[in-house]
């Protein structure tokens, strides 16, 4: 118990990857950077779609509900580890080590649902478009959004409480970049055998499964796509699918390792790695993908900058 309540006054030690580089200085200008051009990209996609009408659709409404994930994804990782290192203090408190772990948590899990959501919208928009509208109609859409919210939330939340009321002695150090359910379990001086099933039964259902209906959408979206006789129609469903494919491959990649593979196959030094690919590298990586190679957002971009930038500019 005194160990628990030790832990309790003075919190953790965050040990991330930038405590343990070759090259922290320039490892840590790498974080800025790509922190940075999430800001940049993700604020500038979800102002696109909010302004232009034209791009208030479901597809879009979604993508721009990812972009918002992504933006706040790794703003609470990522300014807290450049600030750390640069202060040369790694300390969160307890109720601050919650509280990162219940939002990275619950934005992990939204993206998880929406990114099999996408992938359904463009499974119906290709495979069945004559009804589009009807199965992707703007109430199914919210209900879309809201449902990875709820579902992510509460699941979230109770993973937070159950892993934060152990009494953690072994250390006070977390060799990870962020408060995260695996670096937590192993400060535990409890059996926490049982819960880790748990973790890993949760990780299943908000990993494996969408990721099996993104399989299945795609798949079927392939089939469809084949068969196609316009080339014209065949090329902008392969471009539009391929971008979604790569995000899902960068999301799930990281996520996967950390919550379905058993512990064994886990280390410190790969942890923080995964952990800063799917927090930092992806979020800001996401808006490019699907905004460089798709013309409707780019000629967005351009008519939000004609109508609304350009001009005030010239007026001062």
């Amino acid at each position: 118990m005194e160990h628990w309540n030790s832990t309790l006054r003075s919190g953790f030690i965050l040990e991330g990857i930038l405590d343990g580089s070759s090259y922290p200085e320039l490892l840590c200008a790498t974080v800025t950077f790509l922190y940075m051009l999430a800001l940049t990209s993700n604020g500038l996609l979800l102002l696109v779609i909010t302004v232009d009408v034209r791009l208030h659709v479901p597809m879009y409404l979604l993508l721009r509900q990812l972009s918002l994930i992504d933006l706040l994804f790794t703003s609470v990782v990522t300014p807290k580890a450049v600030v750390d290192f640069l202060l040369r203090d790694n300390t969160i408190s307890f109720e601050g080590c919650a509280l990162q772990l219940f939002s990275a948590m619950t934005l992990g899990g939204a993206e998880d649902l929406l990114l099999a959501f996408m992938a359904y919208d463009r499974y119906v928009a290709i495979c069945h478009p004559l009804n589009y509208m009807i199965f992707m109609s703007p109430k199914a859409c919210w209900i879309m959004m809201a449902t990875s919210w709820i579902l992510a939330s509460l699941s979230a939340l109770g993973h937070t409480v159950y892993t934060m009321h152990f009494p953690f002695c072994m250390s006070q150090e977390i060799r990870h970049l962020l408060c995260e359910v695996p670096p937590l379990l192993k400060l535990a001086c409890a059996d926490t055998s049982q819960y880790e099933l748990m973790v890993y039964v949760t990780g299943v259902i908000f990993l494996l499964l969408p990721l099996s209906v993104i399989v299945t959408s795609y798949a079927l979206i392939l089939f469809t796509v084949l068969h196609m006789p316009s080339n014209e129609g065949r090329k902008k469903a392969l471009v539009t699918c391929s971008s979604h494919l790569t995000v899902v491959g960068m999301f799930y990649g990281g996520a996967t390792f950390m919550y379905v593979l058993p512990s064994s196959f886990h280390s410190p030094k790969q942890d923080n790695i995964i952990s800063v690919f799917y927090t930092i590298v992806t979020p800001a990586l996401n808006p490019l993908i699907y905004s460089l190679r798709n013309k409707e957002v780019i000629g967005a971009f351009r008519r939000v900058l004609e109508r609304h930038i350009l001009p005030a500019r010239s007026s001062l």
